[in-house]
């Protein structure tokens, strides 16, 4: 476990995410990520990675591996086409939770393609939006292994929905599980178009962790002790929780909770 004890708030501002731009793809990297490297911006608690990326139909992510790493994928718009060496194959799209543990290595693709749906292919014309999401293991050398479960009826009520974890305290409620018995990832769906009323606000309270990243996927937030939170913004916490999140608008966080840090578990 980490032995810091001082109190800290970081904001990270949406447009200063290193970014990585070609014909297909637009990708912004929360921490050092490829080519990108920052030795002062590596990870935060036992998240490494927090990409967010738009790809274009009919482009992806050819087959590549993975080991050693928990790997969470939520999708905020449009499908994305997951297949990978075990024999996985599936449509991940906005409210369903997929991890894939690449354990002792495992190969994968992930492509923005047309897919067959009950011997139809559907016009295929929309990017797809989401957002990637790696966590250290407890340990090396694991099994690999894939799992989705469709999450959206409980996203609906506003509140944090806990999406993915090993923390034993959600054992009863998580959707899908992750070998990293210290952390866990929440989603809340905040006021949403349906039901907010002008005026409406919907308030949210962040868990108390040793650890904590929350990253605005879409809307726009106000944090206790931050002020207002934008589209890409990200705020690191260290020993640090407890805090208001309050939505005027539809909006989506994601918030991670973790119990220890790279190299300390």
């Amino acid at each position: 476990m980490s032995t810091l004890t001082t109190p800290h708030i970081d904001v990270h501002r949406g447009g200063d995410r290193m970014k990585t731009r070609v014909s297909w793809l637009d990708s912004k990297h929360s921490f050092s990520f490829g080519e990108h490297y920052d030795p002062d911006n590596t990870h935060h608690g036992l998240l490494l990675v927090n990409n967010e990326d738009v790809v274009s139909p009919g482009q992806g992510f050819d087959t590549h591996p993975h080991r050693d790493m928990e790997i969470v994928t939520w999708v905020l718009g449009g499908s994305l086409v997951h297949q990978d060496s075990l024999g996985h194959s599936g449509v991940i799209y906005p409210g369903l939770a997929q991890r894939m543990s690449a354990g002792t290595g495992i190969l994968h693709s992930e492509k923005n393609d047309a897919w067959r749906l009950d011997g139809r292919v559907p016009e295929h014309d929309e990017p797809v939006h989401f957002v990637q999401m790696w966590v250290v293991p407890d340990e090396p050398g694991l099994i690999p292994g894939y799992e989705q479960l469709e999450i959206d009826d409980e996203l609906a009520g506003g509140g944090l929905v806990t999406v993915a974890s090993g923390l034993p305290r959600y054992r009863d409620r998580t959707a899908i599980a992750i070998n990293s018995s210290h952390s866990a990832l929440h989603v809340a769906r905040m006021t949403s178009a349906a039901s907010a009323e002008p005026g409406a606000e919907q308030v949210i309270d962040l868990p108390d962790a040793p650890y904590l990243h929350l990253f605005v996927a879409r809307g726009e937030v106000d944090m206790e002790g931050v002020g207002p939170l934008y589209e890409g913004d990200a705020v690191r916490l260290t020993r640090s929780g407890g805090q208001r999140v309050v939505a005027r608008r539809p909006s989506e966080i994601l918030v991670w909770e973790m119990h220890a840090r790279l190299g300390a578990q």
